[in-house]
């Protein structure tokens, strides 16, 4: 078992499980690998050789002040909603074992420096009081996607006309 090897997470009445991606094994509930995922009672949880039960968090233990504590999302920019959303992108994805996008792959997918990048995610760990330390990257990825700030796109494939070998001419391309 890895030293972060995932993360339980209480929100309200509910408890997750968010498998951290550094982890040669993964994170798996009921025998199947996950991301992240909501537990329920009596679910097992296993880290490579290492698994235990879930007891359940009881329902009765919820109070709308625990809701209430968690902070607001803090106001963004347009640049930091363009950096964070491609931060969490392949978190995202149907892929399991995914970790946030890096600066370098950030600053390629929007076109910046690499500094650039690094600016802007060291504004976003103070503005949702990201501490210091390892994983700082998928801490802020987590509570991005747990505010619900980003979430996943619908993939809308490209509509085709005609055959699929039938490409349209220059002419017939203008004319529609």
């Amino acid at each position: 078992m890895s030293r972060l090897h995932a993360e339980f997470v209480r929100r309200g009445p509910y408890l997750y499980v968010v498998d951290l991606g550094l982890s040669r094994n993964g994170t798996r509930v009921n025998g199947r690998p996950i991301a992240r995922r909501v537990l329920d009672d009596g679910d097992v949880v296993s880290f490579g050789a290492a698994r235990g039960r879930i007891g359940g968090v009881p329902r009765e233990d919820f109070t709308p002040e625990v809701e209430l504590r968690r902070a607001a999302a803090p106001e963004l920019t347009r640049r930091e909603v363009d950096v964070l959303t491609s931060l969490c992108r392949p978190a995202l994805s149907d892929e399991a074992f995914v970790a946030p996008a890096t600066a370098r792959e950030i600053a390629d997918d929007l076109v910046v420096t690499e500094a650039a990048v690094k600016q802007h995610l060291l504004r976003l760990y103070q503005k949702f009081r990201i501490p210091e330390g390892t994983n700082r990257r998928t801490r802020l990825a987590n509570e991005v996607v747990a505010l619900g700030l980003v979430r996943p796109t619908p993939v809308v494939p490209p509509q085709r006309s005609g055959s699929p070998t039938e490409q349209p001419s220059a002419a017939g391309r203008r004319a529609s």
